[in-house]
């Protein structure tokens, strides 16, 4: 008997929050002194928290899977992520690690990313039972070079997904180490989806160019979607053209956190609707550009309507309260 898949998307990532401080004219200076700033918050941060969260946002069933440590920061997120409709059932609290933390420095156009690993590097792929995992119609990484722990299990744990019937899907995110391969270039062929930022694309494939790096990272057969900040994305699919979607204008942007992980969620909520390809990827650009609405990766993530209609024209709108 097949198991009942009763989750859309089962993210694999990193559940730590981001304090986030932000100034007009932001300078860090050394030597004891001190600056001040125009604003300060503690909110959901990482990835796969993020992600998560614009997914349940948009509808789908969703939960996660990752670490924390028996904190006050582990705590936040497990509350904050479950009022979001996200399942935590499958974050483990482990008191031997410390929960993961990112500082982000943020000023107009620009920021400065602060991370502490802790819990996040720790994650592993035991972690993730098969009961969870058969649940789920989709399963996400999301921060491959931050979870260096989980990264060589993800073989065989999205071997079994796709064994089952799952798609899956990469977002890399940036490589601190500087090495980009981590094991990415061995997973490929289990990637049915690999979600890049333009630099991230152009250093995994070791190319100058977007395009050719999307299609060189597609012939290990996944779909790359690259992400293009306000000019949009491009797209290719194992043997097909590159499809090219501009982005959405008219966005006052307020924040960019979080704004990838809204077109992450965005792309894999179309494609689990059934929709083609450019159309998921005009949906993903539309939840990509409605996130930058407010400060924090969370707070302008925006309802399924409210996406749709933007793609399909409509102007921007405020973000619906939660």
């Amino acid at each position: 008997m097949s198991p009942t898949r009763d989750l859309d998307l089962l993210v694999l990532g990193d559940v730590n929050p981001d304090l986030v401080l932000s100034d007009a004219s932001m300078e860090v200076t050394f030597g004891q002194a001190e600056t001040l700033v125009s604003d300060a918050e503690l909110t959901i941060g990482g990835s796969g928290a993020i992600t998560a969260c614009a997914a349940a946002r948009l509808g789908l069933r969703t939960a996660i899977a990752g670490l924390v440590g028996d904190d006050q920061f582990g705590a936040f997120m497990l509350r904050a992520v479950s009022e979001r409709g996200v399942s935590v059932s499958g974050v483990a609290i482990d008191p031997a690690v410390r929960t993961g933390l990112t500082v982000v420095l943020a000023r107009p156009g620009d920021r400065a990313i602060l991370t502490f690993p802790g819990a996040i590097a720790a994650m592993t792929s035991d972690r993730v039972t098969n009961a969870l995992l058969s649940r789920a119609r989709h399963v996400h990484v999301s921060s491959f070079f931050l979870q260096t722990s989980l990264a060589p299990g993800l073989p065989v744990l999205l071997g079994a997904a796709r064994a089952r019937g799952a798609t899956t899907s990469v977002d890399p995110n940036w490589d601190p180490s500087g090495g980009w391969d981590g094991g990415l270039r061995a997973l490929l062929p289990q990637i049915d989806v690999l979600l890049p930022n333009a630099t991230e694309a152009c250093r995994i494939a070791d190319v100058d160019d977007v395009v050719r790096g999307a299609q060189a990272l597609s012939q290990a057969g996944s779909t790359v979607v690259v992400k293009l900040g306000a000019e949009g994305a491009v797209a290719v699919a194992p043997g097909a053209d590159p499809i090219r979607v501009v982005g959405v204008p008219g966005i006052e942007a307020v924040d960019a956190v979080g704004a990838g992980d809204a077109f992450d969620a965005g792309l894999l909520a179309g494609l689990l609707g059934g929709e083609p390809l450019a159309d998921a990827v005009a949906l993903a650009c539309a939840c990509g550009a409605l996130s930058l609405r407010a400060a924090g990766g969370t707070a302008a993530q925006p309802t399924l309507s409210e996406a749709v209609a933007l793609r399909r024209g409509g102007a921007p709108v405020a973000p619906t309260p939660r």
